[in-house]
């Protein structure tokens, strides 16, 4: 790899391949724009996550198939009043529904005859307080998100001609009567305007702070360009490829996972920048020659680059063993668009430093003795020489080689004292659960679930084939404690064997008591089956619904996760082996970023749940903040860990930790900082489920970069001494070092 590297930096770090590389680069982007669609234009409206084998799903396409009495899907008008409904409400409603009647908005194919009802009856459907009621509108099921949010506008314009703009617009605590749209159409169209602007408000947010920071950090504003440049550049190319495949149906994109690889992108890519920058400058410090020292830099920091983007690549990969949608929708985007970003860092960037060269450090330009001095006899003044770098990371170094029992002792403690708190959790798989309290849809569901029983927001469906037989389930259910009432039975249209009962819960139910119930409300059905005589009940019952979805998703992410941790953990430890030649460094690196994991979960639990009163996170949180958080800590342990390596075969160990404490310290720290910073933008976006993933991760980030990294991996490092790089290494290091004391150290 050594010899790779010193090749490729003698490719790419010289003054006639610098305008070819950056060409090329500019050339393949304006091809693959022109004949590809960017990533953008291909994101699916889909919200179906679950696999299609899932009981829930194949509930839900046998009640359409078999049940359906093909009136579309619904929107819930949902009207309220503190107070109660008046009569003139309800008169005002009607005539709405006899204008619908007469002249439908588009795509619409159905609605109840209210208008022909007289008030009296409309009046017995509104809830028991009087204060709320539920109306539905049915549309086209092959419609569009953007058929339907045209719909719903058109809709909205005539109830503000009824009623006024103040029923849509006003809060629910204001005086008067409101309505919000709601249901499954309205849950649509309102998940889709989250992300109208998002990924532009997330793009000009992350690029923001990281120019900020870099500013704060390196004080160079030109240096503060370069990385974005690179990763701009880069994302120029990655869009039109993730654009192509989508297009292709080789991959599905959503929205949420283009709004997180945007910040991956600029986090990770930012991170592999600066650790080419930040060793060009101490070669620049050395090197009178721009390209040398570009050279020099290229060499020592490509092999970590290499390993570090394709640990990140191979351990974000892994999503695309999970059945849940929203899992195995990040593989492709997120590893892809690292790989870029790694052959980016590679090629791309090093052409520009050729190019840019000193001036890239502006004001703060680093040159070695000798440059100065010639150049304070030219000028005839005094220049201002940099300060001794590294001086809070030597000193830290030093202490951590000095005392490393105390060290590790401490943050373990700390840590797992925060890792403590992952047990009391609380988590929510509920699709609104994520959305933004003030959200029509969300508070249309607010009102009915406040103002009707539980479990009428959301009946449980049970269809089970009787193959003919005499199945009674009606009593049997009915007679569970959690259960409010049971419909009689359905026929379906098709099949005289399928049939349906509604149920409605007593209960929440999105709660984890009704949750829980649902293997239970299937056990006793397929009791009941058996006892009928019908062989392999089990097959013939299917129960739908949100609550049999929250079921599913909470199974199949469990199992996700169950496979997902152990493969992601055995993939980058292979990884560390073939790049260390050290079982006994791989043990111990994976085994401080899963502390560091599961602490920031604790902690982040802590923030979230006692500071900022969020009763449950969600639950697709663990799985997403685990991929990130070893995968991208793997980043910054490769990085120290190597310059350990290295520096060991020139001086006794405790020395060369202490020196690569120094000499990484600030750049990782400044990588960890930036990195942190991009996850913590995606508190801006209206998704909880983002926010309380940027939270977490950002959060981990942070204890990785600021305690296990140069502390605890160090410390353990010293502790175990040449035994940390056995088997492959630690014999090379006993002949290097010639002499029973050296080996001793």
């Amino acid at each position: 790899m050594k010899k790779m590297f010193k090749n490729w930096g003698g490719l790419v770090a010289n003054s006639k391949s610098r305008w070819a590389t950056i060409f090329i680069w500019i050339l393949l982007i304006g091809i693959f724009s022109y004949v590809w669609p960017q990533v953008n234009d291909r994101e699916t409206t889909d919200n179906q996550l679950l696999p299609e084998d899932a009981m829930s799903v194949e509930a839900g396409k046998l009640q359409n198939e078999e049940f359906s009495d093909d009136a579309g899907t619904p929107l819930l008008l949902v009207w309220y009043r503190d107070g109660g409904l008046e009569t003139s409400d309800f008169e005002a409603i009607q005539a709405v529904y006899g204008e619908l009647d007469e002249d439908p908005v588009a795509h619409q194919t159905f609605i109840p005859p209210f208008a022909e009802a007289p008030p009296e009856a409309l009046m017995g459907s509104a809830s028991d307080d009087g204060a709320a009621l539920s109306t539905p509108v049915f549309f086209d099921d092959d419609a569009s998100t953007d058929q339907l949010h045209a719909s719903l506008e058109e809709l909205q314009q005539r109830i503000e001609q009824e009623f006024g703009a103040d029923i849509v617009e006003d809060d629910l605590e204001d005086s008067g009567l409101h309505v919000r749209f709601s249901g499954p159409v309205g849950i649509q169209t309102d998940a889709v305007s989250l992300f109208s602007n998002a990924d532009i408000t997330l793009l000009i947010t992350t690029v923001l702070l990281v120019f900020i920071l870099l500013i704060l950090l390196y004080r160079s504003p030109i240096l503060a360009i370069v990385p974005l440049v690179a990763v701009g550049i880069a994302y120029g190319l990655i869009s039109p490829l993730l654009g192509f495949l989508a297009d292709k149906g080789w991959i599905v994109v959503d929205s949420q996972a283009i709004s997180i690889m945007t910040v991956l992108l600029f986090g990770a890519g930012t991170d592999y920048c600066l650790f080419l920058i930040s060793r060009y400058r101490e070669e620049l410090r050395r090197e009178e020659d721009k390209y040398v020292a570009l050279k020099h830099a290229v060499r020592g920091t490509g092999g970590a680059i290499m390993m570090s983007s394709m640990t990140t690549v191979l351990g974000l990969l892994s999503l695309g063993l999970a059945y849940y949608a929203s899992y195995e929708r990040f593989a492709v985007p997120f590893s892809l668009s690292i790989f870029i970003m790694g052959i980016a860092a590679l090629t791309l960037l090093p052409a520009i430093l050729a190019l840019l060269g000193r001036i890239a450090f502006i004001p703060f330009i680093p040159r070695p003795e000798k440059m100065i001095q010639e150049i304070e006899e030219k000028k005839g003044k005094k220049l201002r020489r940099p300060k001794p770098s590294h001086r809070i990371g030597k000193k830290i170094g030093a202490w951590v080689t000095e005392k490393p029992w105390l060290i590790i002792a401490t943050t373990v403690i700390v840590l797992g004292g925060l890792a403590a708190f992952v047990p009391k959790m609380q988590f929510t798989y509920g699709l609104l659960d994520s959305f933004p309290e003030d959200m029509p849809s969300r508070e249309g569901f607010s009102i009915i679930e406040e103002h009707y029983p539980p479990g009428e927001i959301a009946p449980v469906n049970i269809i089970v084939d009787t193959e003919g037989e005499d199945v009674a389930l009606q009593d049997e259910l009915a007679d569970l404690s959690y259960v409010e009432s049971v419909d009689d039975p359905s026929d379906s249209s098709e099949n005289d064997a399928l049939k349906e009962w509604t149920m409605t819960l007593s209960i929440s139910p999105y709660s984890t008591e009704a949750v829980e119930s649902i293997p239970d409300i299937k056990a006793l059905v397929v009791s009941n089956l058996e006892k009928s005589g019908i062989t392999h009940a089990e097959d013939n019952v299917w129960i739908g619904g949100e609550t049999a979805t929250l079921y599913d998703t909470e199974e199949i992410t469990n199992r996700d996760q169950s496979i997902i941790m152990p493969v992601l953990l055995l993939v980058i430890g292979i990884l560390l082996v073939v790049y260390l030649r050290s079982i006994v460094a791989m043990i111990y690196l994976l085994a401080t970023v899963l502390l560091s994991y599961l602490s920031a979960l604790g902690l982040g639990w802590i923030l979230l749940h006692h500071v900022f009163d969020v009763p449950e996170i969600q639950g697709l949180i663990p799985l997403y903040a685990f991929v990130f958080l070893v995968a991208l800590g793997e980043d910054y342990n490769i990085f120290l860990v190597s310059s350990i390596w290295r520096k060991r075969r020139e001086m006794p160990l405790k020395q060369a930790i202490s020196e690569s404490v120094g000499e990484t310290g600030s750049v990782i720290s400044s990588a960890g900082l930036i990195l942190a910073g991009t996850f913590s933008v995606l508190a801006v976006l209206p998704l909880q489920v983002l926010v309380h993933f940027g939270t977490i991760t950002a959060i981990g980030i942070l204890l990785d970069t600021f305690i296990v990294r140069p502390l605890l991996v160090p410390a353990i490092t010293t502790v175990l001494g040449r035994f940390a790089f056995w088997p492959g290494e630690m014999w090379k290091m006993k002949n290097s070092e010639g002499s029973k004391s050296k080996i001793r150290e």
